[in-house]
């Protein structure tokens, strides 16, 4: 059993190639995955900043082979996948050892375009209760992906990384603060009324944000949002006039193609005489079409413009992060002896099975030829189990033992080399003199 994990992500892809790959629902693509026969499991994780597919297979070329292929033809997207070129150049690729580390550390937000920031943990989860809820998660990415969200709690609990998390959305607020010094006369828009446009209404409220506008493809969200926050509450309808009115646009909202097109901003400038629009856009897939860009009166930022604004508190994140490795390393060893001693467990039941073969066969030569009623057949029977039982604990126990070492690996395939198990003639088998 191998564990291959292939994924894009904001260190390896730009946000044009990532909003290809975005996956709104897992389920019907892990569903595809594991009528493939290499598959034994597997998890779908996309998030804003990455899409990323770890499964447990038995033959890592195959499995390798289809997780490329659901990269290039078959992750749903308007714009399509990507070419074999753009797989070596963004795709990465990670197995077992290598693969356990990298979900530790995404579930503990030390992956993250922020660092330390709290939605990737729900995020994890929810990938997870989406593979396990329709069969794709089994009972090793199970307990994988249990051991990633102790790991998480750990970081959370033993380092200071949480203390001063922010997010991306709160990113964005900062970056408004910076194009407006006073929000008090400024009207704000938001495009979509979930987690992250809270978070971000959150951060402008304390900046001093009073006038705004929430449009959202479901009016009762909308309306929950736009009371809490004291604004008004719209549909998407009315973007052309909520877009003449505006002095920003945050925008958020699950879609697979811009919600703000360059025309509809030509009709929105009409009234404006001039006055500028900054549209902030952190929707994966984009929510506003990069051609607005041609717009002289439009200035628009996406999530990649936001990466460079995230470096406050390096030294101070970098001790923490420090200290949170250590746990990720812990964790991961832990992991990684349970994950490697299964490897022992096929090796075993063979050389059990083979021994018993050979016991049985031996034994009905034998009986056949000795005249023993019924009960001293059975102890007989029972003596041969009990001696090849003996016989075989000490290196069974052994051979469990030094394979949860990843270089305990070397006794398992002399196992299999001693005992003939992949042999088509194995030794024993033939007639004893």
């Amino acid at each position: 059993m191998r564990l291959l994990l292939l994924g894009v992500s904001h260190h390896t892809a730009p946000l044009a190639i990532r909003e290809r790959l975005a996956v709104d629902d897992p389920v019907p693509v892990l569903g595809k995955l594991l009528e493939h026969e290499a598959l034994d499991e597997a998890v779908l994780l996309s998030t804003c900043n990455r899409t990323e597919v770890l499964v447990l297979t038995r033959d890592l070329e195959a499995a390798r082979r289809r997780l490329q292929r659901l990269f290039q033809v078959e992750l749903p997207s308007a714009a399509g996948g990507i070419s074999e070129g753009e797989i070596e150049e963004f795709v990465y690729e990670l197995q077992d050892g290598e693969a356990m580390r990298h979900l530790l550390r995404v579930a503990s937000a030390l992956d993250s375009m922020v660092m330390g920031e709290p939605q990737i943990l729900g995020q994890t989860k929810d990938a997870y209760r989406a593979a396990a809820t329709c069969g794709a998660s089994g009972p090793i990415l199970d307990r994988l992906f249990q051991r990633a969200f102790s790991t998480a709690k750990r970081v959370r609990s033993e380092t200071r990384l949480a203390e001063r998390s922010t997010s991306v959305a709160r990113v964005a607020a900062r970056l408004a603060g910076q194009i407006f010094e006073d929000f008090s006369e400024k009207q704000a828009l938001m495009v979509g009324a979930g987690e992250m446009i809270e978070l971000a209404l959150a951060a402008l409220r304390d900046r001093g944000l009073e006038r705004l506008a929430v449009a959202n493809r479901s009016a009762e969200r909308a309306s929950a949002l736009a009371v809490q926050y004291g604004g008004s509450a719209h549909g998407l309808d009315e973007l052309p006039a909520l877009l003449a009115e505006a002095d920003m646009v945050l925008t958020c909202i699950a879609l697979d193609r811009p919600v703000i097109t360059s025309v509809l901003l030509w009709d929105a400038l009409r009234g404006r005489r001039g006055r500028p629009l900054f549209v902030i856009d952190i929707g994966v897939p984009r929510n506003v079409d990069p051609a607005v860009d041609v717009i002289d009166e439009v200035y628009r930022y996406d999530l990649d413009d936001l990466a460079g604004m995230v470096d406050e508190n390096v030294e101070e994140r970098q001790r923490e992060q420090a200290r949170a490795e250590v746990i990720i390393s812990e964790e991961q060893q832990n992991f990684d002896g349970w994950f490697v001693a299964l490897r022992a467990v096929p090796t075993i039941k063979d050389v059990r099975a083979r021994i018993e073969e050979i016991r049985s066969s031996e034994l009905e030569r034998s009986l056949g030829k000795l005249a023993l009623d019924e009960s001293q057949r059975e102890g007989v029977e029972a003596l041969t189990q009990a001696m090849v039982n003996k016989i075989l604990h000490a290196p069974l126990t052994r051979l469990r033992r030094e394979a949860e070492r990843e270089e305990g690996l070397v006794y398992l395939e002399v196992a299999r080399l001693l005992f003939g198990l992949d042999d088509e003639d194995p030794p024993g088998g033939g007639e004893t003199r």
